[in-house]
């Protein structure tokens, strides 16, 4: 569930002619509405508190004005408001302008944006770079939120993360559930184990009772049906891909394209830090029908005060 109406985000930022194809903003248009950091400051407060905003001291209107040492705005009474609290820049040290550009990066590639990049297209630290990734997976991860599966679900595991030495192929992975809507959105969870006293807790959590169920033959989903779910299986084990409608080929092409991804963008990432990873590639698979409206959406759901 999205923190503001999905819909009207095109529209509101980027208006555009009734029945012209809608793009993702270029590089040209992005540096025309983000020019320094002055500009990003202003749409960061207007975004959080409006175009004209009372005073939350005094509630007096047209008060408030820009503070020349600070990136904050102060009303005549001396109440300060700091736009950047609350949000992923808070406290940083870094130009507002190159935060909105990385979050630009990450809506406008496929396979995300590895530190290394970050760092060559910002001109800032390793140690930075990989803040400032981290800081935006974990606001897409928000931003996208999680809403309760129906329809045609699929459910599988997948062995995630970690390094993978050729002697002990899932030494140091997560293991990690997915959870597809056919047409819809997708949800994971990193689990502790694959028993199903860990697994089915988060489909129940996730997925409405009464849903069709497509699952493998692991003993993990035998019992969905015991849960109010709808629930059959293909046997993979048995060369057996797809039985008509059942089948798991929609969150096996999920765990493949998040594979290759992670394999050839960050090469390998920490069961640590996995849960955001997951919330940034379940951002781009639930938009992945409305590329154009990735930026927009992270430029005007910062949290309100």
């Amino acid at each position: 569930m999205y923190p503001i109406d999905v819909c009207c985000v095109d529209t509101y930022i980027f208006p555009m002619s009734k029945g012209k194809t809608m793009k993702p903003i270029t590089i040209q248009q992005f540096f025309k509405m983000f020019p320094d950091d002055e500009a990003c400051l202003k749409h960061l407060f207007e975004t959080r508190y409006g175009t004209d905003p009372a005073c939350p001291k005094c509630g007096q209107l047209g008060t408030l004005n820009r503070l020349s040492k600070m990136p904050a705005y102060t009303c005549n009474c001396g109440h300060h408001i700091h736009p950047m609290a609350g949000t992923p820049f808070e406290r940083t040290r870094t130009p507002l302008q190159k935060w909105f550009y990385a979050m630009y990066l990450f809506t406008t590639t496929r396979n995300g944006v590895s530190a290394k990049e970050l760092q060559r297209q910002l001109d800032v630290t390793y140690k930075t770079a990989w803040r400032i990734g981290h800081e935006i997976r974990k606001y897409m991860g928000w931003v996208d939120g999680d809403t309760p599966l129906g329809g045609t679900v699929e459910v599988d595991k997948a062995w995630l993360g970690g390094h993978r030495p050729q002697e002990r192929r899932n030494e140091n992975k997560s293991i990690v559930l997915g959870m597809v809507e056919r047409g819809g959105e997708i949800i994971t969870r990193v689990v502790n184990t694959r028993k199903e006293g860990h697994v089915v807790p988060h489909i129940i959590a996730n997925v409405k009772r009464g849903t069709q169920v497509y699952s493998d033959e692991s003993s993990t989903f035998a019992k969905l049906d015991r849960e109010g779910f709808h629930h059959d299986h293909v046997n993979h084990e048995s060369r057996e891909y797809a039985r008509g409608p059942v089948h798991t080929n929609t969150i096996e092409a999920f765990w493949l394209w998040l594979k290759n991804s992670i394999a050839g963008t960050h090469v390998w990432v920490s069961g640590k830090h996995l849960p955001s990873y997951l919330g940034e590639f379940e951002f781009r698979f639930n938009l992945r029908k409305n590329p154009h409206l990735m930026f927009p959406l992270l430029l005007q759901a910062f949290p309100r005060p």
